[in-house]
């Protein structure tokens, strides 16, 4: 919720603040930049200190964030003061928030069997877009800038409490792979560079193409849909639509694709249980494509046909965050590493995202002045080109076919 907050009162910020456009947008890259760093010492946390522990930094990382951010509103300090202590809130922000993202696969593979993994896996993925899509509709609506950082604080605060409910491991492992920890990071690295390592971390040259495969897509879909909610407002209001209108169309991306990834986890968990990769071939390219047409799309009085497509690209890209973080499991059977790498590559390439598209900023002379059609240009070409790599990928579900096997092998013992 952190970082998608701003992005469609960017420009109200500007005005009541005296920041700049630029240090709005870093309010985002900040998160994305410490998230990098600490998404890759989850997993050394994980298997030093347990699930429940790590969720107990993050919670009170997020706690700290939410005052410390608000703290930078008091009218006595001057811009430089203020904008410090809401940059610095932020960065606690970021400690949280890859703890909750990067151990959701984990969390799923040790408490959950067969026929729920890879639905768990997807409550715990949207927990961060059904926070954006919260922040792009709130933002914009609790009054001005001030009102609206307190909101995000007594919001965060008030989800701290739910940390009580979580556990470290049930009584009896649901699957073979739940009852196994994972490799380490530096196992995982290995694997990927085709150098010696334990026989459970090895990687065929097939399986380490397929990951970089899922990498590049995970992280240009994740990215692209990051950076496109931290400039929502400053994408759209200068082809004449509002700060609500802007926070509309970013929450409608959202909120569409948690409906379709609630519809969808299930189903690949009962049903199309072999099918993830078939999956990511028929939704990546729409993706894709969909992020192309805003070239063409984002102009005055096209409303609806905004909301169209930003409900095509919720739909798909949402249901494919489950898909991508469970192909990832499967291909590397390292649900802590995997989930980091993959995280890791959204926020790096959405750094990316944000640098580029801000320096492609029109200016002041330009009609309308402003505008951001070559942002729009750059983020589809980008997309579509990572999207088009889906066609390469196999997606062997080997984590899957083992703990079958082991499942099959219990079942025939049990019946002898």
């Amino acid at each position: 919720m952190s970082w998608p907050w701003f992005g469609p009162i960017s420009n109200n910020m500007v005005n009541e603040f005296g920041f700049t456009l630029d240090q709005v947008n870093w309010l985002g890259n900040i998160m994305a930049i410490v998230y990098i760093p600490a998404a890759l010492g989850v997993p050394i946390l994980v298997s030093r200190y347990g699930i429940r522990r790590c969720c107990d930094i993050a919670a009170v990382a997020l706690l700290i964030s939410a005052w410390i951010r608000y703290a930078g509103t008091a009218e006595s300090l001057s811009t430089q003061h203020s904008y410090a202590l809401v940059i610095i809130g932020q960065l606690f922000a970021a400690i949280a928030q890859p703890i909750y993202q990067v151990l959701g696969p984990k969390y799923s593979e040790t408490w959950f069997d067969l026929k729920g993994r890879t639905t768990a896996t997807m409550i715990v993925a949207i927990a961060n877009p059904i926070g954006g899509a919260v922040g792009q509709l709130v933002s914009p609506l609790v009054g001005d800038t001030r009102q609206s950082i307190l909101v995000l604080g007594i919001l965060s605060t008030a989800v701290t409490p739910f940390i009580f409910l979580v556990g470290s491991v049930p009584p009896t492992p649901p699957t073979y792979a739940g009852s196994k920890p994972s490799p380490p990071l530096k196992s995982l690295l290995y694997a990927m560079l085709g150098l010696k390592t334990s026989p459970d971390a090895h990687m065929t040259p097939r399986e380490r193409f397929d990951f970089v495969i899922v990498i590049l897509i995970f992280g240009a879909l994740a990215g692209g849909a990051n950076s496109f909610a931290i400039l929502t407002a400053q994408i759209m209001e200068p082809v004449g639509y509002t700060s609500d209108q802007s926070g509309f169309l970013g929450a409608c991306l959202l909120l569409t694709g948690i409906v379709a990834a609630i519809v969808s986890a299930p189903l690949f968990d009962r049903v199309f249980t072999h099918h993830l990769a078939i999956t990511s071939k028929i939704l990546v390219p729409i993706v894709g494509a969909a992020w192309l047409s805003l070239i063409w799309a984002v102009k005055p009085h096209n409303l609806d046909g905004l909301f169209a497509i930003m409900t095509i690209i919720g739909v798909c890209s949402v249901t494919m965050l489950p898909v991508g973080l469970e192909l990832g499991c499967e291909l590397t059977r390292n649900a802590n590493a995997s989930s980091a790498l993959l995280w890791v590559s959204c926020n790096l390439l959405g750094v990316v995202f944000v640098l580029a598209e801000g320096a492609l900023r029109a200016g002041p002379d330009a009609n309308p002045p402003f505008n951001m059609r070559r942002t729009l240009i750059f983020n589809g070409a980008i997309i579509m080109t990572c999207a088009a790599s889906v066609l390469l990928l196999c997606g062997k579900q080997v984590r899957k076919e083992r703990d079958e096997e082991r499942l099959q092998g219990l079942q025939i013992q049990s019946t002898h």
